[in-house]
């Protein structure tokens, strides 16, 4: 099998097909849409039988077996703009071009071979053509370059951040529950007395609020602004409020400044609004403030709350080890996320790392796009997280 992507999943020059899809299939996820296993099998099952080298086919085939419902469509058209490459192409745009092919933003797989036949050069493999982004998502973010960042920032304003869903006191219509004898009894009114299947209720459930405390002290400095820009795509992509705060030398609520639309626009925001930008680290100091004011209040109260932080700790450890575990109980979960968790011979020796993790329920990687991926199906308590 040469051209297809069903069977064996066959490779495609030197890319993996396999690897692009899923991939795609995972930055979807990360952006809200159910794209499970089961329609990333379809949607290889579609491109074996069309043109996998025709942006045209790979952008309808996903659209049709990848989304679920008609909030996925957006989400879709921004991940396959940003995943597949084309300045400011969407959805729209590939619906106007329908026999060109996949363009690559970093160019870093090679250029692909040159074949006589037009019908080869429909066959040009959209994995080879969509290689870079893959490898990028796999990239630490300290190590980009400028153009490298900049594709990226598309991939992450795409991100949705959305807390462990919680039953609520308000019912809901259901197909399962307790009967509920309201609606029965005027659903048989309504058929003038005869007989009605009997209507049920459920309680409601919404997602769990999630917390964000970002450290943008000067060991975080090659990381800060990813995940700042993580932090601005979960603060508009969910249902669920997102809070963030900024820790360093002084807690800083930055949750308005993020709620401008524009990336870009919000982050010099945050600058302006954040006297200690690259300085010192008060983890500890910082837990107590951020306690006292607003989580005993109530925002910590059963929320999902993520610390992103390396762990250094200025001071004595011991107060952040006593604020970890107030914090772990108020939060329904508390998650840790370091970026240097994925460097080679990691281990949390460093002290305040070290002092906060009996207090933490996941310790996870924060380094790149795959990392912050995961973290997002870990807030959402996924069962593949």
């Amino acid at each position: 099998m040469s051209r297809g992507l069903g069977g064996g999943m066959g490779s495609w020059g030197a890319v993996d097909a396999s690897a692009v899809l899923v991939g795609f299939a995972r930055a979807l996820r990360a952006a809200g849409v159910d794209a499970g296993p089961h329609r990333v099998q379809a949607l290889i099952c579609a491109l074996d039988v069309l043109r996998p080298g025709a942006r045209s086919d790979v952008y309808w085939s996903g659209r049709l077996t990848l989304c679920g419902s008609r909030d996925d469509l957006e989400r879709y058209d921004r991940v396959f703009a940003a995943y597949f490459g084309g300045a400011g192409s969407t959805g729209r745009a590939v619906r106007t071009a329908p026999a060109t092919r996949l363009r690559v933003a970093v160019q870093d797989a090679g250029p692909a071979p040159r074949t006589g036949g037009e019908g080869e050069r429909d066959a040009v493999p959209a994995a080879v053509l969509a290689s870079s982004a893959e490898m990028l998502r796999h990239r630490d973010f300290a190590g980009l370059t400028e153009a490298e960042r900049r594709q990226l920032w598309r991939l992450l304003s795409v991100f949705t951040l959305r807390g462990e869903s919680r039953r609520t006191a308000r019912l809901r219509p259901a197909r399962r529950g307790a009967v509920d004898p309201r609606r029965t009894v005027r659903e048989m009114l309504r058929r003038g007395g005869e007989p009605a299947p009997p209507l049920r209720r459920a309680r409601a459930e919404r997602p769990r609020r999630v917390v964000l405390l970002v450290d943008v002290s000067g060991s975080m400095a090659a990381y800060a602004d990813a995940l700042l820009r993580f932090a601005h795509a979960a603060a508009h992509g969910g249902r669920a409020r997102t809070e963030v705060f900024t820790i360093g030398t002084r807690l800083t609520r930055v949750t308005r400044e993020l709620a401008h639309r524009d990336p870009d626009t919000a982050l010099a925001a945050v600058a302006a609004a954040v006297p200690d930008w690259r300085g010192g680290t008060r983890l500890g100091e910082l837990l107590r403030d951020f306690l006292d004011r607003w989580g005993q209040r109530g925002m910590a109260r059963g929320a999902v709350v993520v610390v992103l932080s390396d762990g250094w700790e200025r001071g004595d450890p011991e107060p952040l080890a006593a604020q970890m575990r107030r914090l772990h109980r108020l939060a329904h979960r508390v998650i840790w996320a370091n970026p240097r968790k994925a460097r080679p011979g990691y281990a949390p020796l460093a002290a305040g790392m070290a002092a906060a993790l009996p207090s933490v329920d996941a310790f996870v990687e924060g380094h790149s796009p795959a990392a912050l991926e995961r973290l997002a199906a870990v807030v959402r308590g996924a069962d593949d997280a």
